[in-house]
């Protein structure tokens, strides 16, 4: 069997069934435009660059042009494949950048299945969270072209993907019967609780489980992320818990909204703010993942903020971990976090309640044990990485097997009208 995935930045969330379907056999493609980690024995094909975004009468940049420009390449090396008697038996790729917008134009009889990580609105999601954000009409407009490229995807899909319920429920209720719920996986043979753990600190200083850490982790350090507020309420905790040390793992550029205006980086701007030694709080930068693993294991509260968007696989990895995880009541976050029974949850604005539920797990670390243990028990029931693999090879496997007894069956049918 052959598949094929596209992703913009790939393999991306693909990497683990590409491993898994590369073991069993497969040839499997990537399609990109640029790789994020190797994968031995997966075959890689470049876009390239798509035009620079083209700014629209307002000033701000369109970019639905890049994206689909994005479709078009993609499509061309599809059609190339086919035309050199490689035509894939699936394709499987994520809808938000272009990349699937023409699957079907270029291979029209090949099952295809999106996947359908976010889908944009002026309300109920990251933007216009912020008290301070005004949407405007260009905003307005920016979505819906954005989403446009989407709508044209899923439109062909035969099925689609999302993380989670609330990324589902996203999306136009007349998509949802084709978008099924799956997780990619979290490892949780690596991800899981040590009490034997330990962390070198950069100044030389070793951490041990128990001892009173503060950890927060994202790709990169920012408001959409909680950032701000994370260090509002080290600030408070430091003043009141002297020995309790804050550890910081995450880059200073922007994933996700904007930069900090005239600061080098969000973290220079809070760091100036709240003005924390720097033998209290250190900032690791972005650490291989082993590193971030070990972080998890011996942390006593780990602080988890995001605005209502796509949840980070390193919160899930330190629920994995059994981390007393302290996070923002926002949609996703509520879908995996119970407040009480696997973590608890505060307002995402509320900067002394977040101080207040640290202190509590730096105080009081018995009473978050029986929370470690759910948050544990609970990834590894329903985010284990084996068994999402699984589900998901599953649904591959049996989309091309009903794709193959449909054609075999409008073959017969056409014999059939010949013979007659």
């Amino acid at each position: 069997m052959h598949i094929v995935f596209v992703h913009r930045h790939g393999p991306g969330q693909f990497v683990h069934i590409a491993r898994r379907l590369i073991l069993d056999g497969w040839t499997v493609t990537l399609i990109c435009e640029s790789i994020d980690r190797p994968v031995p024995g997966l075959r890689v094909l470049r876009y390239g660059n798509g035009d620079t975004p083209r700014a629209s009468p307002s000033g701000r940049k369109d970019t639905s042009v890049p994206y689909i420009e994005a479709g078009r390449r993609v499509a061309e090396i599809l059609h190339r494949l086919s035309a050199h008697g490689n035509t894939p038996d699936l394709v499987l790729g994520h809808i938000a950048w272009g990349g699937m917008m023409f699957v079907k134009d270029a291979l029209p009889d090949t099952p295809m299945i999106g996947f359908c990580e976010y889908f944009f609105q002026p309300e109920g999601g990251d933007v216009g969270f912020a008290p301070s954000e005004n949407i405007d009409l260009a905003q307005r407009q920016t979505l819906r072209l954005r989403n446009a490229v989407q709508l044209s995807t899923l439109d062909q899909m035969d099925y689609g993907i999302s993380p989670t319920r609330w990324q589902k429920n996203r999306y136009p209720s007349e998509y949802h019967s084709k978008i099924i719920v799956q997780h990619e996986g979290i490892d949780t043979g690596r991800a899981r609780p040590d009490p034997l753990a330990t962390f070198r600190l950069p100044d030389g200083n070793l951490l041990s489980a128990g001892d009173p850490v503060v950890t927060f982790a994202a790709r990169d350090l920012e408001p959409y992320r909680g950032f701000p507020q994370f260090m509002r309420a080290a600030a408070l905790v430091a003043k009141r818990i002297p020995r309790a040390r804050f550890v910081v793992a995450g880059g200073d550029g922007v994933s996700y909204g904007s930069g900090p205006g005239q600061a080098a980086s969000w973290r220079k701007l809070l760091e100036d703010e709240t003005n924390l030694a720097p033998d209290r709080m250190h900032f690791l930068g972005q650490i291989p993942h082993r590193e971030l693993i070990r972080l998890f294991q011996v942390s006593a509260a780990h602080v988890y903020l995001t605005y209502p968007f796509v949840l980070s696989w390193s919160f899930l990895e330190a629920m994995s971990c059994g981390a007393a995880v302290i996070a923002s009541s926002t949609p996703p976050v509520r879908e995996v976090v119970k407040d009480g029974h696997n973590g608890r949850l505060v307002d995402f604005w509320n900067v002394d309640e977040f101080a207040e539920r640290v202190e509590e797990a730096l105080h009081a670390p018995e009473k978050f044990q029986p929370l470690r243990s759910e948050a544990r028990k609970m990834i590894v029931r329903r985010y284990d990485l084996n068994a999402c693999c699984a589900k998901l090879q599953r649904l591959v496997s049996q989309v091309i097997g009903a794709h193959s007894r449909s054609k075999a069956v409008r073959r017969d049918s056409e014999g059939l009208r010949e013979t007659v």
